[in-house]
């Protein structure tokens, strides 16, 4: 069989065959509301559209998915803000569980020097931060690269990341609003890390 990542499928509303990481799948409840099936693990006969909260909109908009299903079936309005907002609430669950594990640190002070061991896999920053803080601790992360290549190691690709407010992102992690945080070396925060790109994608507003 094959894993996952290997498999393709059609997009509804472009025909075109993509592989699931790159596509968002979509079911009908048992009360026949088409519902954003995040994880792809419903039951029942799915309907895929690529990542992309537009591409859900246009969907919605050119009734894809009665076409697809060959159906009559109801479709929110709102449904590519309703994806969104589900791969929000996936992203909080693994934020929550990469804190319990410890495989997170917040704060400027913690997170500077996460940065400086190497050990950060991704930087989050509120999307409501200052932009002075922000420029600082994006320059932190730079100059780690540098320091990296200096000594004759590969720079480091570390994904930054402004998806979540500094209230959304504290109540993720269960502290009081929080400005910048750090995912570190872990399986957790593998888990994070996988849940933020996913959510970056679909609202197409990562950087580098």
């Amino acid at each position: 069989m094959p894993r996952k990542e290997e498999l393709v499928r059609e997009c509804a509303l472009t025909r075109e065959q993509k592989p699931v990481a790159d596509l968002l799948r979509f079911v009908v409840s048992p009360d026949g509301q088409l519902v954003p099936d995040i994880d792809a693990k419903a039951e029942g006969r799915g309907v895929w559209i690529t990542l992309s909260q537009e591409s859900v909109a246009q969907a919605v908009k050119k009734k894809a998915f009665a076409k697809s299903l060959k159906s009559a079936i109801s479709v929110p309005d709102d449904l590519a803000e309703l994806a969104r907002t589900r791969l929000e609430q996936r992203l909080f669950g693994a934020l929550g569980m990469a804190r319990k594990a410890s495989q997170i640190v917040t704060g400027a002070t913690k997170v500077r020097a996460a940065i400086e061991k190497g050990e950060v896999l991704a930087l989050l920053t509120a999307n409501d931060a200052a932009a002075d803080g922000r420029g600082k601790m994006l320059s932190a992360l730079k100059g780690y690269g540098y320091a990296a290549e200096e000594a004759g190691l590969k720079r480091p690709e570390v994904p930054h990341f402004e998806l979540l407010s500094s209230e959304q992102l504290g109540l993720a992690l269960g502290l009081e609003n929080v400005i910048h945080a750090a995912l570190v070396k872990g399986a957790a925060a593998q888990s994070a890390l996988a849940r933020a790109e996913r959510l970056a994608r679909y609202i197409a507003v990562q950087q580098q």
